[in-house]
């Protein structure tokens, strides 16, 4: 039997491309024992306003903390997602289906009270899956036995979930060892990016790089027509 895996660190209300990737496999498994970035799609993603796009950050402690791996991250102000709620009502409140979502996520943001990053992550990405109709496993890499090497690791978690396929984002091309996942027996596939479909999106010019949100609150329960994986 076929089964699918991926493994990517968590991301807050990534882009669409995210959920296709989740959507594709049987298991994802969340990349969190890895270092912390600053600057990057951990803790923060894009949204589009009259005046171009905008970051919704989630503040975190890194002072000192250097090399503190995904899983150690706490947020260091706890009423974050109340303003980004706020801004998003004010950024889209003349969006197609904002009324029609506005239950949902603000739902999503007022009962999300965890104070680590990655299990506010997963508050989201559990959520939206639910909403897109994604029934696929979310799991924590370290519910697994972490190997040494970064291909050596990723095809540790791969055999311990039994997994015939892995379906990797097209960065990881940098250094993914492809002759190691052909000697262990597993299919290595890389998910193409390319090709999604525009939107009535508020605020032009297009702009696919944007929060899921987006896609949401713009057109509603057509929301998987404009994705690829459906």
């Amino acid at each position: 039997m076929c089964r699918k895996v991926a493994i990517v660190q968590s991301n807050y209300i990534p882009w669409k491309g995210y959920f296709d990737l989740i959507n594709l496999v049987d298991e994802f498994v969340l990349y969190d024992d890895v270092q912390y970035t600053k600057r990057d799609w951990r803790n923060r993603n894009r949204i589009k306003t009259p005046d171009g796009l905008a970051w919704l950050t989630i503040p975190v402690v890194v002072k000192g903390k250097y090399h503190q791996k995904i899983k150690d991250v706490l947020v260091s102000d706890t009423r974050w997602n109340i303003r980004h709620w706020k801004s998003i009502c004010q950024n889209y409140a003349q969006a197609r289906f904002f009324d029609a979502t506005k239950i949902f996520l603000e739902e999503l943001y007022t009962t999300c009270d965890r104070i680590d990053l990655s299990g506010i992550n997963y508050h989201f990405l559990a959520g939206i899956c639910n909403y897109l109709g994604i029934t696929t496993k979310l799991s924590w890499s370290m519910d697994y036995d972490l190997a040494e090497g970064k291909t050596e690791r990723l095809i540790g978690i791969c055999k311990q979930a039994n997994a015939s396929e892995y379906i990797s984002g097209p960065s990881a091309r940098q250094y993914i060892n492809e002759g190691e996942f052909q000697k262990e027996g597993i299919g290595l596939t890389y998910i193409d990016y390319s090709g999604y479909p525009v939107y009535d999106q508020l605020y032009p010019p297009f702009e696919h790089g944007v929060s899921i949100v987006d896609l949401l609150l713009n057109t509603g329960p057509d929301a998987k027509a404009f994705m690829k994986s459906f």
